[in-house]
This record gives C-alpha cells, sequence and structure tokens, in this order.
C-alpha cells in the first residue's frame, strides 16, 4: 500500500473537531468517494476528534491518501498521550461509556469504517486507526 500524501492536523479545542470534519470531507470528496461514504467516514471521525479531546485530552489525526492497486482509500490515525483505555473489549461495547456520552463512539466508528484498529495502554494514550476505501 503506497501513501501519496499526508498531513497532520492537530485536536486541542472542540473548533478543531470541527476543521478535522471539513478537512476529512475534503478528502473524501478529492478522492472521488461517493456521498454516503463521505457521509461515514467524517461521521466516523468527528466521533473519534471528540474522544482524542474529550476523553485523551488533546492529540493529532494524521490523516493519509492511501492507494492499493487501482483502489483509493483515506486513512486517518488519530493519537492522545491521555489516559489510556484499561479493558478496550469492554469500550467497544454499545452504551459504555467512562464519561457522559450515550457510549457509542468507538462501535459506531468501527461500523463506519472498512477498517478500524485500535491499541491503548493506561497511562501511555490511544491510536485509533481508520479507513475507507473507494
Amino acid at each position: 500500500m503506497a501513501v501519496t500524501r499526508t498531513e497532520t492536523l492537530p485536536i486541542r479545542t472542540g473548533d478543531d473537531v470541527v476543521r478535522v470534519r471539513q478537512r476529512v470531507r475534503a478528502l473524501a470528496v478529492e478522492i472521488g468517494l461517493g456521498l454516503v461514504d463521505q457521509t461515514k467516514i467524517v461521521t466516523a471521525a468527528s466521533e473519534l476528534a471528540r474522544n482524542t479531546l474529550d476523553y485523551g485530552g488533546g492529540g493529532d489525526v494524521m490523516a493519509e491518501i492511501v492507494q492499493a492497486g487501482a483502489r483509493l482509500g483515506l486513512r486517518l490515525t488519530f493519537d492522545d498521550q491521555g489516559p489510556g483505555i484499561a479493558d478496550i473489549e469492554q469500550a467497544m461495547t454499545d452504551h459504555y461509556t467512562s464519561g457522559g456520552g450515550l457510549g457509542l463512539g468507538l462501535g459506531g466508528a468501527k461500523r463506519l469504517s472498512n477498517e478500524f484498529h485500535i491499541a491503548s495502554m493506561p497511562g501511555k494514550g490511544t491510536r485509533v486507526t481508520i479507513a475507507r476505501w473507494k
């Protein structure tokens, strides 16, 4: 898989979450994702950016346009140095929340993505990578 372009966006404030959504939509349009796929990746990115801010204390998202053969995709990697997730399996369960949310963010992001990977270590932070393919 070749990475054709990479950019990193900060997630430090609520305004940054909006900027992430806008940039992800622009990249999805650029690679030719249809409206439904655009909406899916933007919604997943919004959830993960909000989690990065609210639970991870802020961080960054690396957006990559990737190519595998003739297929183009958008891969997003959200990183924070927050408290981490003690039990990833539990955190992926719908309606589980460690805060005041609905508990649909991680599971919802997974369902909206073609690829999903999460790695977390208590005290070290969390990394979530998603991708959507054309």
